[in-house]
């Protein structure tokens, strides 16, 4: 239930309980005119039927506001059921105490009546109508039994039929409101293009979903985006992109359970909530999902850079990968991204190296820790490349640390510090790290104090303090001419020297706003044509046989 519609639901329970509470009261009043009536002097048998009236008034007070709040929605039509027939039995009780088919107070049905057509339908409201029509003219029939001509019969004939015209038409009412009110609300949800869910549909339910997830269900995320979709409109017109976005949204539709909601997230971006899905379940499902688009043909797409149209997907679970609704979006996020620029057409799972490392750190680093991994992502918002960049370079780590046979101990800190090498950044302006021309004089040195603005970030954290000389020194050259220190040789660190042969390839073979990116092979040259100058002699031969013992593999990224 939205937002909207529980608001709506509790006003409505509100009217319609001060709506009984006055039927109650009313009832009172009648016990009260009837006992006064018939009693002289009156106010020794007036007592019991206020006090009763009294009695349920408060339970009932009791009652609306206080059981209803803790039962689910399911379960609250049922006891609204019972509540309004209960009621009914109250009324009927009167009625029969205060002259049965003699008595005034038969108008207390149009209070339950109402009530019930209100609050339960056209149906629940001709029901208790039915009832109380037939509990009126009952009374008549047993009583008037001895009369010639039962003038009560005749008259309640007509009191039967406003309470069922009563009921039909305001019934009538909150059917075509209820229509209306659905319509007006599938309006406000739907993506008019796609009909899937919208974003903000999106966003409610996310946010519903985790709220109310008490026990730790798993909530998987994912996220779709088509690869290189402006490059589709640019080419074919907004008519063909919009046809290209209808049909993913029913492949998307096919391949997902009727719990799990569908949504249009942005413009080419898709996103799948999955209540109570695992990430094992989830990769599936996405990756079901991907071949089923790659597969499909689309007009043109023989034109495209890859002669295909295809999605990139990321993937995130709540809790066990990300502790709030941001935190799952965000992680669903950077996992989509490194499906981009991971070659694109790919599923990926969110994982990051720093959540790993809050394993082995005392608990007081932690929240270090954590403001470092929203420092990395800062970056990576001002400067794509930095994201890209530092996820591959983490992967060469790994690799050339196996290829080494480097102590688990200095792989853990290889690739922690090929994570957070360029963390410095974060006091760099956009623009800077964006410049397409050549920097200027204060610009460069801006960019050469990031090494050790980084190691200012890593240092209140023991466990990261081993990755600090190779932040500090993953610019340095092997003779002596890099930043910030103009180290030479050995002098540099022995991992700072590995991470520097590692970067710079990185940094050749893909494309910078300021430099065209080099094949494998032309990387490969040129940083042999660099060893003794900016690279370990040694290190560069062990890195191109690690690269090329993992060609095949380094390829797919």
């Amino acid at each position: 239930m939205t937002k909207i519609q529980t608001s709506k639901t509790k006003r409505l329970n509100e009217i319609l309980s001060i709506v009984k509470l006055f039927a109650l009261l009313f009832s009172g009043v009648g016990l009260y005119v009837s006992t006064y009536g018939k009693t002289e002097g009156g106010s020794s048998s007036l007592l019991a039927p206020i006090s009763l009236m009294a009695i349920f008034a408060l339970i009932y007070i009791f009652w609306s506001n206080v059981s209803l709040k803790n039962l689910e929605q399911k379960h609250v039509k049922l006891i609204q059921y019972i509540e309004n027939y209960l009621f009914v039995l109250i009324f009927a009780a009167v009625i029969f105490y205060s002259g049965a088919f003699e008595s005034k107070n038969k108008f207390l049905f149009l209070f339950i009546i109402i009530s019930s057509s209100i609050q339960l339908g056209m149906r629940a409201g001709l029901t208790t109508a039915c009832v109380s029509s037939a509990i009126v003219l009952g009374f008549d029939l047993i009583g008037g039994q001895g009369l010639v001509v039962n003038t009560f019969f005749e008259a309640d004939l007509v009191i039967a039929a406003l309470f069922i015209i009563m009921a039909w038409l305001i019934g009538h009412y909150v059917n075509i409101e209820k229509e209306f009110f659905e319509r007006m609300e599938n309006l406000a949800h739907t993506d008019e293009l796609t009909g899937l869910y919208n974003h903000r549909y999106f966003y409610d339910t996310l946010r519903e979903n985790i709220r109310y997830n008490k026990k730790a269900r798993s909530l998987s995320l994912v996220f779709l985006d088509v690869d290189s979709f402006k490059y589709y409109n640019d080419l074919f017109g907004h008519q063909k992109g919009d046809s290209v976005l209808i049909d993913i949204a029913e492949i998307l539709q096919k391949n997902v359970r009727p719990t799990d909601v569908v949504a249009r997230y942005a413009g080419d971006e898709f996103a799948i909530l999955m209540p109570e899905v695992d990430e094992e379940e989830a990769v599936k499902t996405a990756e079901k999902i991907r071949r089923q688009i790659e597969e499909k043909r689309f007009d043109g797409q023989e034109n495209m850079p890859d002669r295909n149209l295809t999605v990139s997907v990321g993937v995130s679970v709540y809790p066990h990968k990300a502790s709030s609704e941001h935190a799952l979006i965000k992680s669903a996020d950077d996992a989509l991204y490194r499906a981009k620029f991971f070659n694109k057409n790919r599923v990926e799972s969110y994982i990051s190296i720093l959540d790993a490392l809050k394993e082995d750190i005392e608990e007081e680093h932690i929240d270090l820790v954590t403001s470092m991994k929203t420092l990395i992502t800062i970056i990576n918002s001002k400067d794509r490349y930095t994201y890209g960049h530092v996820e591959r370079v983490v992967i060469y780590a790994k690799m050339f640390a196996d290829y080494l046979g480097l102590s688990p101990e200095d792989k853990n800190t290889l690739i922690y510090g090929a994570y957070m090498h360029d963390l410095g950044k974060i006091n760099i302006p956009e623009e800077v790290l964006n410049k397409q021309m050549p920097l200027t004089k204060d610009e460069w040195e801006m960019i050469k104090m990031h090494p050790a603005n980084g190691v200012k970030i890593v240092e209140p954290v023991n466990p990261l303090k081993s990755t600090i000389p190779i932040i500090l020194h993953h610019h340095e050259r092997y003779d002596g001419t890099g930043y910030p220190d103009r180290l030479k040789g050995e002098e540099i660190p022995y991992l700072a020297r590995v991470l520097t042969v590692i970067d710079s390839f990185d940094a050749m073979t893909f494309k910078r706003s300021y430099n065209e990116k080099k094949t494998y092979d032309d990387a490969i040259a040129e940083i042999r044509a660099c060893k003794g100058a900016q690279f370990d002699p040694d290190l560069v031969e062990k890195f191109i046989a690690a690269f090329e013992k993992n060609r095949d593999r380094i390829a797919e990224l």
